[in-house]
């Protein structure tokens, strides 16, 4: 084993492997052809024009739909039970205003502005229905 190393070791044996030996090349880098230049810009620009904007808005259904004839069998007088039967769970139940209930629904159909919109508040005293305010004005952003 030792006589091994002590070759190993030996300076001329070492002289003599880097003379065997053959320098790397240095791998040749191709220019871009012009043409294939203007293939990777094209390809940069259409894939940043096609995830910018191509974005999909999903129908938007907020609130309660309320039907007229629902609405039209609401009567001053009525309970709130009965008034909950015709009309369901109002959205906006607000700790503030215990008397009054109010529906809310809209539609936006992607990105353009609520096409249907209906606001019905439900006035109570002693809970029973004192005040019946249909179709009030929503705001025109929405």
């Amino acid at each position: 084993m030792r006589a091994y190393y002590d070759a190993v070791a030996s300076p001329a044996l070492a002289h003599a492997r880097a003379r065997t030996r053959k320098p790397r090349a240095k791998p040749k880098v191709q220019a871009l052809v012009p043409m294939q230049r203007i293939l990777i810009l094209f390809l940069v620009v259409l894939t940043l024009a096609m995830s910018s904007g191509c974005v999909y808005r999903a129908n938007i259904s907020q609130g309660n739909l309320i039907k007229q004839e629902d609405l039209d069998q609401v009567e001053v007088g009525m309970t709130r039970n009965q008034v909950r039967f015709l009309l369901g769970t109002p959205l906006v139940d607000d700790p503030f205003h215990q008397r009054r209930w109010d529906y809310v629904y809209f539609v936006r159909i992607g990105r353009q502005p609520a096409t249907f919109k209906r606001w019905v508040t439900i006035v109570f005293e002693n809970d029973v229905v004192a005040e019946i305010r249909a179709d009030l004005e929503l705001d025109p952003n929405l």
